[in-house]
């Protein structure tokens, strides 16, 4: 049931008790306490809200940071990725394979805040080589969430 009610919830958190336990064919209170189980574990870490900020009147630039870094002795790269994961401005950071160490994500109101943030805080750090910084224009597909439907022509065709 586990690994099913993970998949299930990945997709939408919202779902309802009494739908989960339809699905998974078990009773509301199984389907509790195992949510119940999965976050004192640590497997569920969090309910996120996938919002296509595109449609609304708000302003927001994401980011892409490759971080190229030194890692320290005895910690390897966590203790680097922890002092840039506790700045508030950072969405998420990644250990990745390649030419840079760390991805980096960011969202921030204008280029200029995002680029001061890079010059002056992520650059900054003493282990930090080099950093490359991509700024998202458009996002299609976000959280496997297809963000740009495009809309179906259902119009009738009609011939002479």
């Amino acid at each position: 049931m586990r690994e099913e009610l993970l998949s299930i919830i990945e997709v939408n958190s919202r779902i309802g008790i009494n739908e989960l336990s339809v699905m998974l064919d078990k009773s509301e209170q199984e389907v509790l306490d195992e949510l119940t189980n999965l976050e004192k574990e640590g497997i569920i870490c969090g309910y996120h809200t996938l919002i296509d900020w595109e449609k609304t009147s708000v302003e927001k630039v994401n980011a892409l940071i490759e971080v190229r870094v030194t890692p320290q002795r005895g910690q390897g790269f966590d203790k680097i990725a922890e002092r840039i994961y506790n700045y508030p401005e950072v969405r998420s950071v990644y250990l990745i394979s390649g030419g840079y160490d760390l991805l980096v994500t960011l969202e921030e109101k204008s280029l200029k805040e995002i680029s001061m943030f890079v010059t002056d805080k992520l650059s900054t750090l003493e282990s930090v080589l080099s950093t490359a910084t991509h700024f998202i224009l458009k996002k299609y597909k976000d959280h496997g969430t297809i963000l740009d439907k495009k809309q179906k022509d259902e119009r009738e065709i009609v011939s002479p």
